[in-house]
């Protein structure tokens, strides 16, 4: 049988319910089942830090994070590892988002300190992005952002124009960024290779577990490199078919704490981890 040593949840559509919350007690239960028989547990997101954290107010120092889609990696509140753009590639895709025909755009420049935005920006959008973003600043020109490590682009638009807009990036900034898509029209521009899985490589390393222990659940185009890196991979049920065709399991859907009923599976030896015989 090949033992669980590692559980790793991604947020929004996944671990969370539509009303952005879920089941505390059941996961208690589980979580305190998991430490006693040292399963480590990894919030993997492309969410900022200092929001990950505030779902997890009382176990925040003993779990891993996977931020920002992989580009900031913490083990409890011990920086592992930071990505960051040059400055002047961060300049240079500002400049195609600014030139580009991409209606609707909006976008945040994400860094370890803070997320930011020009002072331009849709107001009830950054309204919506608070939720996202706990530390979220105005900005007029680059340089307000200081010796901040900027390493995302978390961009909005017309789903009409995702397809555009990504591979405008693949020809104007191979090498420089990557583009991943969670849906709903969300993109996030990304230092090339420092995904989810890489993220979580390097708690892997650190603890000294295969991929063939790590149990994963996902929901979009921004999970897929963890999914098909990890032996149990769980796409939800919610998801789109390219996520589950990635996965090699699927789990009830995010409205039905699916991540909890697939965890407790785990803990009691059934389904996909009984022991083969």
């Amino acid at each position: 049988m090949t033992e669980v040593k590692m559980v790793a949840v991604d947020m929004d559509g996944t671990f969370l319910n539509d009303k952005k919350q879920y089941n505390r007690a059941r996961f208690q239960t589980c979580y305190q089942e998991m430490k006693r028989r040292g399963i480590r547990f990894v919030v993997a997101s492309g969410n900022q830090y200092y929001q990950l954290k505030s779902f997890f107010p009382e176990i925040a120092r003993e779990i891993a994070f996977v931020a920002e889609n992989g580009a900031w990696i913490l083990d409890g509140e011990e920086e592992l590892f930071c990505g960051e753009f040059s400055r002047q590639d961060v300049h240079a895709v500002l400049d195609t988002l600014r030139q580009g025909n991409y209606p609707n755009l909006r976008f945040l420049l994400c860094g370890r300190d803070s997320a930011y935005h020009f002072a331009d920006a849709d107001a009830q959008w950054l309204q919506k992005m608070q939720h996202y973003c706990h530390r979220l600043k105005a900005i007029t020109r680059l340089e307000e952002t200081g010796n901040d490590k900027l390493f995302k682009f978390a961009l909005n638009l017309s789903d009409a124009y995702v397809d555009t807009l990504m591979a405008d990036i693949a020809r104007l900034h191979h090498g420089a960024a990557a583009a991943t898509s969670s849906g709903h029209g969300s993109v996030d521009l990304i230092v090339p290779g420092l995904h989810k899985a890489n993220g979580l490589r390097i708690l892997q390393t650190r603890w000294g577990i295969s991929s063939d222990n790590v149990l994963a659940f996902g929901d979009g185009g921004n999970d897929l490199e963890m999914l098909a890196q990890s032996h149990f991979s769980f796409a939800m049920q919610n998801a789109p078919e390219r996520v589950r065709a990635t996965a090699r399991f699927i789990a009830p859907s995010n409205n039905e704490e699916g991540v909890l009923q697939v965890i407790e599976q785990m803990l009691a030896g059934t389904g996909p981890f009984a022991p083969q015989h």
